[in-house]
């Protein structure tokens, strides 16, 4: 028996499928161990020796992998076909060696695309392991961990509440705060511009102020409203004649075939998919044989992928739009062993595949593709220029028509931002013409900041710097996200105070190791160990001669050092320019005192020199902070029944309210939909009195209690929970409609949620059967009543048709009665226990699947 190991369930099953015969596909799972996250991991007095460690929830895939390899005379390592593929495939060999249960002959396989030809290809043309490769992913790994298990104990240990720090996010959030610095830094200017409308045989067009007495027009050349009118009507007073018409031909070539980055931008822009949303659905769309490997920094096309292309255009479109030779496209990529095929489809004869979001990315990457072989685009810019009959004053039009659409009747490439590009129609106009004058405009504006990346715009500008590789990107900034470092609005990204908190120590203490160059530097000798012209030891020993001692350096520091420098280096952010003139650190609460930055038990703050006369505070990289200013606790008034004082207080955990002292008091959090500033002593009595019994239930007796947990306004009746709309219901709903809410509850909870289908979607249209979609305990699911069938990854359950609903089940239907089949005929295993007539809970799970879809 021969033994494949590959990463993940799907893509087993589909290889199996192919080899068949003697072969056994099993899945790992992804990685099987990694680093343990704690100290000693790597040890870099032992030549930068690693302790692995098997992960727990491995453990039965592992067994099941060492089980079949003692069996096994051959072992194929088929992982992914680049650096953490060999490193998935490493371990597993590692691994296996450890419980002396590795076979005698081991082999790496590699394929591109999960294709029958391209599998059965890679099994005829087996290697080794790629050493280089797996020095790159030791050297990468051991890095990572050095920086974030040295460097991340110094932010908690001097930067109360940051919460970590890294090689290549800390780098990209660094681009992201910049960004944020150069727009608050920016100062508008204002400036004028002035266009003519015109028209000439019927077609109207816009002309621009280009020349005005006699001086050229340059973008901010008129900056007052004086000026701007004063060219107005120069501009209504002329008689304006054409003087040159110029016409050029342009060319516009394809953009060559996705990489793992350009297809993170582009599905960022014209979907308005995340990088590691664009990134899981293509890892899906890989696995079901639809595409290419989608991670690559390869352009170039298999030849027999680029024939198949030109086919398919010569199917779609007439001879005119296939080149007379096929496109070649050279790859940028450093590290020529991890330079892959670029993204594209398996086969061009499918020009749709899946539903949903996975239809959508498919079809941007076969167009990317397809239009990467096609014709280029011939277009013809015109500029017109028009003066008075003084010659002081000129107007411009511009305008492109388009002769030939070439690939761009298939696919046209987006863009980060709105270009100045004029590709409006112009009339025909000759020498000597004088086309009416409609209207003159004189417009106000003002020059811009440069706009907050997008994803696609952080990831161009990483790839451009060198920093990272794409196939890390998407976890780079997750990352980002999930350390509330940075937020997105609009899809763009805004940097928090926690995130700008920590780029300034980073950049005070740390700047060599935050710094673009350095992080690039380090990206290309990572690249020389995976090429095999560096060693690995020696590139960790000579960043971590100079990177440990600085961490011993800082850490030796006071935290009220750390705090008096971050104070400086933010004074611009924290305490920026008052419009009135004022010292902008004066404390808005006392009368002398000076505010700074200040460090404390769970983050930093900002807090008057007056303290503790003076309790104004203001948090800073705080969760909750937002730059909100707390003049210490506020007494909101009595409460009418105790006589004692209702104190609003700022904690931990953000606002609340507290009645009494010590262990005897009572306190309430502030609810998120009742905003602080709204908060009067009627809603303090309320949220105090919680939790209030609504009543007992009508059918049990037992009481029904409303109040505020965890997850917002509840209702609860015995043990079973109710959700809640908002904080005024808990002290307005009755019994009856908190019955109808439990009841509502109840019907839409784990056990009963699959009764009722989410959609019925109309006959079968073989057996007339009526086909539903269910929602089960593993997902979405379809039903003619007979076979239950489970929607593919790919197929969005809110796109879903009748015709693809009616052909998962055939499929499901026509493979049942083999596996059927199979069963009979296994023979019964000696010392098997007798039937009891109890149901397994795989039976119980079956039988009430059947009962659901029978309903």
């Amino acid at each position: 028996m021969q033994l494949v190991i590959v990463e993940s369930p799907a893509k087993a099953k589909t290889i199996e499928k192919y080899l068949g015969g003697d072969f056994h596909v099993l899945a790992s799972y992804g990685h099987i161990r990694d680093l343990p996250p704690k100290d000693g991991s790597v040890n870099p007095d032992d030549g930068f020796a690693m302790s692995w460690e098997n992960y727990g929830d491995k453990a039965r895939q592992l067994k099941a992998i060492t089980d079949e390899a003692k069996k096994a005379t051959r072992l194929i390592l088929a992982t992914d076909p680049d650096r953490e593929g060999e490193a998935i495939s490493w371990h597993v060999q590692e691994v296996l060696r450890q419980k002396k249960a590795l076979p005698a002959v081991v082999d790496r396989v590699t394929f591109n695309a999960i294709t029958k030809a391209a599998v059965l290809d890679a099994m005829a043309h087996p290697r080794a392991l790629d050493e280089d490769l797996i020095d790159a992913y030791r050297a990468r790994r051991a890095l990572d961990y050095l920086v974030g298990f040295t460097l991340s104990p110094v932010l908690w240990r001097k930067l109360p509440g940051a919460k970590s720090a890294g090689r290549v996010q800390s780098v990209a959030l660094r681009l992201v705060v910049e960004r944020e610095r150069e727009i608050e830094s920016f100062t508008p200017q204002e400036y004028w511009s002035v266009s003519a409308e015109m028209e000439q045989g019927g077609v109207g067009f816009t002309a621009r102020l280009i020349r005005w007495k006699g001086e050229k027009i340059e973008r901010l050349t008129i900056g007052r409203e004086g000026d701007a009118l004063a060219a107005k009507a120069d501009v209504e007073a002329g008689r304006f004649t054409v003087q040159t018409v110029e016409t050029k031909p342009v060319t516009r070539n394809p953009p060559p075939p996705f990489t793992t980055s350009t297809l993170q931008q582009e599905a960022a822009r014209k979907l308005g998919f995340s990088a590691s949303h664009t990134m899981r659905v293509a890892q899906q769309l890989y696995e079901d044989g639809a595409i290419t490997y989608m991670r690559t920094d390869g352009v170039q096309m298999d030849g027999s992928a680029i024939s198949a292309a030109r086919k398919a255009i010569t199917e779609r479109y007439d001879g005119g739009y296939l080149p007379e030779k096929p496109r070649q496209y050279q790859t940028k990529a450093k590290n020529a062993q991890e330079a892959h095929e670029a993204i594209r489809p398996t086969e061009f004869s499918r020009d749709k595949v899946g539903s949903g979001d996975h239809a959508r990315l498919y079809d941007l990457i076969f167009k990317r593709a397809l239009a990467s072989q096609m014709a280029s685009a011939r277009m013809e810019r015109t500029t017109i220029d028009m003066v008075d009959g003084s010659g002081s004053h000129t107007l411009r039009a511009t305008g492109q028509v388009v002769i030939f659409p070439g690939f761009l009747a298939l696919y046209e490439e987006g863009r980060d931002d709105a270009e100045d590009e004029d590709g409006k129609l112009l009339p025909r106009i000759a020498h000597g013409d004088v086309p009416a004058k409609k209207a003159v405009n004189a417009e106000q504006h003002f020059t811009q900041p440069p706009p907050r990346y997008s994803e696609a715009s952080l990831v161009k500008r990483l790839e451009e710097l060198g920093i990272g590789r794409p196939s890390t990107y998407a976890s780079t900034l997750q990352t980002l996200k999930d350390r509330d470092y940075v937020r997105i609005e609009k899809n763009r990204f805004f940097a928090e105070e926690s995130g700008r908190l920590v780029t300034a120590f980073l950049e005070r203490f740390f700047e060599r190791y935050v710094s673009y160059d350095f992080t690039a530097g380090m990206e290309d000798e990572l690249d020389d160990v995976s090429g095999g012209r560096a060693q690995w030891q020696a590139v960790l020993e000579a960043f971590w001669k100079d990177f440990k001692p600085k961490t011993l350096e800082v850490m030796e520091q006071k935290p009220s050092d750390i705090t008096a420098e971050l104070d400086k280096f933010l004074e611009p952010m924290l305490f920026p320019p008052r419009a009135d003139g004022t010292d902008p650190r004066a404390c808005p609460l006392c009368d002398d005192g000076k505010l700074s930055l200040r460090g404390g038990r769970f983050g930093a703050f900002i807090a008057c020199s007056n303290y503790p006369e003076c309790k104004y505070t203001r948090k800073f990289g705080q969760p909750g902070g937002e730059g909100a200013a707390d003049s210490g606790p506020e007494v909101l008034g009595q409460h009418p029944e105790t006589g004692q004082d209702i104190i609003r207080k700022s904690g931990r955990f953000g606002p609340y309210i507290e009645m009494g002292d010590g262990k005897e008091a009572k306190r309430g959090s502030i609810p998120k939909d009742l905003p602080d500033g709204e908060l009067t002593l009627d809603w303090a009595v309320k949220l105090l009195s919680l939790p209030r019994t609504v009543g007992d239930h009508p059918e049990t007796g037992k009481p029904i209690v409303a109040n505020i947990g965890r997850f917002g306004p509840y209702l609860l009746h015995d043990g079973k929970y109710g959700r809640l709309s908002s904080t005024a219901e808990i002290f307005e709903v009755g019994m009856n409609s908190a019955v109808v809410k439990l009841a509502e509850a109840a019907n839409r909870g784990p056990r009963t949620g699959g009764r009722e289908p989410l959609k019925i979607l109309g006959q079968h249209p073989r057996t007339e059967a009526e086909i539903k979609l269910m929602e089960g305990r593993y997902g979405a699911y379809v039903t003619d009543g007979e076979t239950n069938a489970t929607l593919p990854k790919t197929v969005d359950k809110d796109a879903l048709t009748l015709e693809e609903a009616a052909q998962i089940i055939d499929a499901r239907a026509a493979a049942a009665p083999a596996k059927k089949g199979k069963k009979k005929a296994a023979p019964k295993k000696a010392g098997a226990k007798k039937a009891t007539g109890k149901k397994t809970t795989g039976q119980k799970m079956a039988a009430k699947t059947k009962a659901e879809a029978a309903e």
